[in-house]
């Protein structure tokens, strides 16, 4: 697959997945930019079904021993069928394979994929207060999660 058509793939996934409301979707160049990085990686999960070809991806950064979860999404119309979780096993290997000891990720508070990121075996380990400014004027708390692989 050639960067191009990964990209498109991710971008499909971002636009359906992410609600404008939490500002956390990222633009096509932002990606692009991100994965031309020398230690920046992509999973996509694609599905086969000719209506929707990819169902998921997740954008990693590695450092030494240790990985960090840029962004991790599922298409709706795929969500809740383990999808997010094989992902984050694909990425626990690819980061062991790079000499990762742990991977961390932060996240908004209210987030609903906590539930996922704590049945990975990811704990909070640290808040950033205000840290997200919200499309409304807000401020929302971020939390900092990690797990040992």
């Amino acid at each position: 697959m050639n960067d191009t058509s990964q990209i498109d793939a991710i971008m499909a996934v971002m636009q359906a997945a992410f609600d404008p409301q939490w500002g956390e979707a990222w633009n096509r160049r932002q990606v692009s930019d991100a994965l031309a990085l020398p230690n920046t990686f992509a999973i996509v999960n694609y599905t086969g079904d000719d209506e929707q070809k990819t169902a998921g991806f997740l954008v990693t950064r590695h450092a030494p021993g240790e990985e960090e979860l840029l962004l991790i999404a599922v298409h709706p119309k795929y969500r809740r069928q383990g999808i997010a979780y094989q992902m984050l096993v694909q990425l626990a290997k690819d980061a062991r394979e790079r000499g990762a000891s742990r991977i961390f990720l932060e996240m908004r508070e209210n987030n609903p994929a906590a539930e996922l990121y704590v049945k990975f075996g990811f704990e909070p380990i640290g808040r950033r207060k205000s840290y997200y400014l919200l499309s409304d004027g807000n401020r929302m708390d971020a939390i900092t999660y990690g797990v040992s692989i």
